[in-house]
Parts: C-alpha cells; sequence; structure tokens
C-alpha cells in the first residue's frame, strides 16, 4: 500500500487546528503516517493533540502519528523538520486550518497514485484541486487558480496553479528538496518548483488527481502578510524564470489582481 505522509505545522494553533487534526482522523485509509511538528505552543494545541492520538488508537484505523514540540525558526525551519522525518511513498503540507474535503480523500489519491506507479514510473507529484474556506471552515468558493492538465516547474511563472496543501511530492524527492530558509512567507512556491525542476530532469511524470483534494483556509499566513508575499514571489519567479519575463508576468497579474483577487 502507497503510504502518505501529512505534515502539520503549529504554533498556537488551538483557534483551528481541531478540523485539522478531525479530516485526517476520519479517513478510512490506513496507510497514514501524520507528523505535527509544534513549535513550543502555550495554548491548548499539545492538549487537543494528545486526545486526537487517543481518539486515533480507540479508531484503531491503522495511522501513525508523531509529535515534536520545540522552539523554531519559522515556519519552512519546522517543514524541513518534517522533511527530514519522512518515510513512506509521499507527503503532503496540511497546516493548521486546512483539512481533507471528504473520508475517502486520501483512499482515492492512494487509488490513483497506485494505478500510475503499476504503469512502472511512480509520479514525481501527485496534485489536485483546492477549495478555499473561511476561517471556520466554510466552503466560500473553489479556488480560481486551477491546475493544468499537465503540470510542470514552467507552470508556475502563471501563478502558483496548485495550492501547496494540493501539492503530493514523492518523499525521495521531497527530502532531497528542503525549504529556502531566505524566504519567509513564499518558500513553498519555491520548493514546489525546484521539486518538479528535478523530476523534469529525471523524466518522472507528475499525475492531476482531477479531485479536490483540500480546504484551504483563506486567513493563513501569506493571506496576513500579503505584501510582503508578493515581494517574496516576485524574487522567487525570477530566480527561475528570469528577471525580464518575470517584469512582464506581474504587470499582468497586476491588471489580472484589479479585476479579480488572486486566491
Amino acid at each position: 500500500m502507497i503510504r502518505i505522509t501529512y505534515v502539520t505545522i503549529t504554533y498556537n494553533a488551538a483557534a483551528v487546528l481541531q478540523r485539522t487534526l478531525d479530516s485526517i482522523l476520519q479517513q478510512d485509509y490506513e496507510n497514514i503516517v501524520h507528523l505535527i511538528i509544534d513549535a513550543a505552543s502555550t495554548d491548548e494545541t499539545l492538549t487537543m493533540v494528545d486526545d486526537y492520538i487517543e481518539r486515533s488508537n480507540q479508531a484503531g484505523n491503522g495511522h501513525r502519528i508523531q509529535v515534536m514540540s520545540e522552539p523554531d525558526n519559522g515556519i519552512y525551519d519546522a517543514m524541513n523538520k518534517g522533511l527530514r522525518s519522512l518515510d513512506g511513498d509521499y507527503v503532503c503540507f496540511l497546516n493548521a486550518g486546512d483539512f481533507l474535503p471528504a473520508p475517502d480523500t486520501v483512499s482515492k489519491i492512494a487509488e490513483r497514485a497506485s494505478l500510475a506507479a503499476g504503469d512502472g514510473n511512480m509520479p514525481a507529484v501527485l496534485y489536485g484541486d483546492t477549495d478555499i474556506v473561511d476561517g471556520e471552515g466554510r466552503f466560500l468558493h473553489h479556488r480560481r487558480l486551477a491546475p493544468p492538465e499537465h503540470l510542470s516547474w514552467k507552470s508556475f511563472r502563471q501563478g502558483m496553479l496548485v495550492c501547496h496543501q494540493a501539492f503530493y511530492a514523492r518523499t525521495d524527492f521531497a527530502i532531497a528538496t528542503p525549504y529556502d530558509m531566505q524566504y519567509r512567507y513564499s518558500a513553498d512556491v519555491d520548493w514546489c518548483i525546484r521539486v518538479m525542476k528535478a523530476a523534469e530532469k529525471e523524466n518522472v511524470p507528475l499525475l492531476n488527481l482531477k479531485m479536490v483534494v483540500a480546504n484551504y483556509t483563506q486567513e493563513g499566513q501569506t493571506t496576513l502578510h500579503h505584501r510582503e508575499s508578493l515581494l517574496e514571489r516576485y524574487r522567487v519567479m525570477e530566480r527561475h524564470y528570469g528577471r525580464f519575463q518575470t517584469f512582464l508576468l506581474h504587470c499582468w497579474f497586476a491588471i489580472r489582481t484589479l479585476i479579480k483577487p488572486n486566491y
């Protein structure tokens, strides 16, 4: 069975964490590992995690939960800790407040990944669609930026077409591609691009799951630090796509954002 690892980064996340934990607890797929990387929370986060572990054991669902709680140097440092703890086949970063859409989400993902792997080349990335929810977890709308039929690292010139929470990286590619700590808000964009670049170099395909695989909470860190995130994302795109092309693309992005917000 394909093993899927979810990494959840927390710091004083008690207000939004429950729906994330519940969505994984309710999965009908057994071969799940859940790594919770906590930055020494002082609220009820760790109490909630302890209760989650107890409920998972009582459910006998076969899930393995691992918890690390210690100070860190920000969210991407915490994500790198998660990468260093990985095993299994695929990893997805599902942060506090974000959640899986249905109890059979992981079963469907694993089934489609298994079929693709049966053709002789396990995809380097599994990717899908995202729905946007509010701070209470209520559906707002489908994410406007939708994944293309055939994704590559060059696709992100048009924006982050696949949400970080809907991007499942094969663990060998993920481990070999740590998050770049020079970025505070957009290292996830850079990480996805570099994972896809590595896949292209080794001629390993990416698989469109053609389903909604994540519910993303709109009030995340990128939304709270929107201006800083945009500036960093510009630097990321310059790094990968060049200065001139990035300038032209952002002229278009500015026009597009005036027409409709870029969620």
